[in-house]
């Protein structure tokens, strides 16, 4: 969202639409005091961010699940670490990267979560892990939800929780309700879009966002979405919430 604005000007645009809280994928494009000075005067809070993918090119979308590449994994942990204390971000989605689900990776995976959620909970931030869709997503480790779910309840490490992105979990062909119902205590954070573009959120997405209180759900919503028209011209799905919805 926002696109149409240059990276810092976007904080300017989502205040003005009536946001109070944003989030973005990487925020590392611009530094963490700029950040943080532009998010206090425009009244806004960060709720999550990404930790580096690393080098895009060369095929990079995190390090967690690589054996051998902890270097890099500690590098991408302590960077995010930065930019969450600069601006009071309380939680970080640790990327998984691209790997097989094999015997090498799944244990390299699993040292790596509880490696990071260690290093984040001494400053109190939650460590994120979110399943995507194969199909967008080929050759990205972390593909299912009861993958996510089994590791987050056998770590029980009280700061790793899942990202419940609706558009991924409908790709993988599950509920989104009756997802969020089952996997309520183990989530940190929900993300709207929809499909087949990830565009905004549908009248399916729209009926779960106003069920969301009711299921219990009390935290921050994300609009990660493209939208298919202009950011302002595709607000207008907010109008036909039955909650109030103030968070970007």
């Amino acid at each position: 969202m926002f696109g149409e604005w240059p990276f810092l000007d976007r904080l300017d645009a989502a205040a003005d639409a009536g946001f109070t809280f944003v989030e973005c994928q990487f925020p590392y494009e611009a530094a963490a005091d700029a950040l943080a000075s532009r998010l206090e005067r425009n009244g806004l809070a960060m709720a999550m961010f990404n930790t580096p993918r690393g080098d895009l090119s060369g095929g990079d979308l995190g390090f967690a699940s690589l054996p051998g590449r902890f270097e890099d994994l500690s590098a991408s942990v302590a960077m995010a670490e930065e930019y969450a204390l600069a601006l009071g971000v309380t939680r970080v989605h640790l990327l998984a990267g691209r790997a097989p689900d094999d015997d090498q990776t799944r244990p390299a995976y699993r040292r790596s979560v509880a490696w990071a959620a260690e290093r984040f909970g001494e400053h109190g931030i939650q460590l994120l892990i979110e399943p995507v869709n194969a199909r967008d997503n080929p050759g990205y480790f972390l593909t299912d939800f009861h993958v996510a779910e089994a590791l987050i309840c056998e770590l029980g490490l009280p700061n790793v929780r899942l990202q419940f992105d609706t558009y991924h979990r409908r790709a993988c062909g599950l509920g989104i309700i009756d997802g969020v119902k089952h996997l309520l205590p183990i989530i940190g954070h929900i993300q709207v879009s929809s499909p087949p573009d990830r565009g905004e959120p549908d009248a399916h997405d729209i009926a779960f966002l106003s069920r969301l209180d009711a299921l219990g759900y009390k935290g921050v919503v994300g609009c990660e979405y493209v939208p298919r028209n202009g950011t302002m011209e595709g607000l207008a799905w907010r109008q036909r919430l039955n909650r109030d919805q103030s968070f970007p």
